[in-house]
């Protein structure tokens, strides 16, 4: 079932996409911050940068943004450069958005490394620890963590703490042991293990689910919404952030290395259960449709009126060719 939507998400990408990459181009810097005599180590620097900048598809971020939009009721005013106008709640957005993209790259950052998944290729490009060794792009990892946080309580007066604390909540809770690195952790207990699909499902609804729900519901803490929109907000995060890794593990067994960025196969070289292990190829290729099915009726039970899109990101993450 491929989605038939009206709304042009292309269009609506760009901005945001250049807003957020010249955002994290301003703030994963080594300049230090108004009365600090000295910035970070440049070494540092680098490897964040290295770890952050020029790759990704950006899918956190503009998580953030379509939710935010869409609790808004209506899409973010366009500045010249097609991104959006520097208001007090954009600022909110856009700092929410970067600090998921920052915990996000370092998470990718430490399972790369050897200790984890030991992979050479992310983004189409060396892992950190190739590029870095491993020490740095350990300290990167941290130091990327760290910057989410920062990013989330600006001494500005613009953002209310009351917001702060709440974005922060979010972010820790889906980054900790009751979300990403907990499923992390079940991952590698897990190989060479058969699981059931309710263990699986329950293992990447922590480990890739819930950076991307968090993604939905930080976008909406940036606005006002009712209880039923949040709710049912909510159930479209967890619908999308499970079809995520049901279709990457699909990828991981029909697509490339070149085409997915990052090495082919290696799931079932390390005898990982996925989707298609467990399920079979084809089974999870109908798995993904009615995730996308359950976003889709979720984002129609919430009252919004703005959702295209989340809409079309929902159809993007299930459709995707990488």
């Amino acid at each position: 079932m491929k989605t038939a939507l009206l709304f042009d998400l292309g269009a609506w990408s760009a901005g945001h996409l250049e807003n957020v990459e010249r955002a994290l181009e301003r703030w994963v810097t080594a300049d230090a911050p108004a009365g600090v005599d000295h910035g970070a180590p440049a070494e540092l620097v680098e490897a964040m940068r290295y770890a952050v900048l020029d790759g990704g598809k950006r899918l956190r971020p503009l998580l953030v943004m379509a939710a935010w939009e869409a609790v808004r009721g209506e899409p973010s005013v366009a500045g010249q450069h097609g991104g959006a106008l520097r208001t007090p709640q954009n600022e909110a957005a856009l700092r929410a958005a970067c600090a998921v993209e920052l915990i996000h790259a370092y998470s990718l950052v430490h399972d790369d490394m050897p200790c984890m998944d030991n992979d050479v290729l992310r983004r189409g490009k060396p892992t950190v620890h190739v590029k870095y060794g491993e020490a740095s792009a350990l300290l990167a990892g941290d130091a990327l963590q760290a910057l989410a946080f920062e990013l989330l309580t600006p001494d500005d007066e613009r953002m209310p703490a009351e917001r702060q604390a709440r974005l922060c909540r979010l972010l820790a809770r889906a980054a900790g042991s009751a979300g990403m690195a907990g499923g992390q952790a079940i991952d590698l207990a897990s190989v060479g293990v058969a699981l059931t699909e309710r263990q699986l499902r329950d293992m990447h609804r922590l480990k890739t689910g819930a950076l991307l729900q968090a993604s939905v519901m930080m976008g909406a803490a940036c606005g006002d919404a009712s209880a039923e929109a949040l709710a049912a907000l909510k159930s479209y995060g967890a619908a999308i952030g499970l079809a995520f890794q049901v279709v990457d593990d699909i990828l991981d067994v029909t697509a490339d290395s070149a085409t997915l960025g990052k090495t082919a196969g290696k799931d079932a070289t390390q005898d990982k259960p996925t989707y298609v292990s467990v399920l079979g190829l084809e089974r999870s290729a109908e798995h993904a449709q009615e995730l996308l099915a359950q976003a889709l009726a979720a984002l129609a039970q919430s009252g919004l009126p703005n959702t295209g899109a989340l809409q079309g990101l929902a159809d993007m993450v299930v459709n995707r060719s990488s």
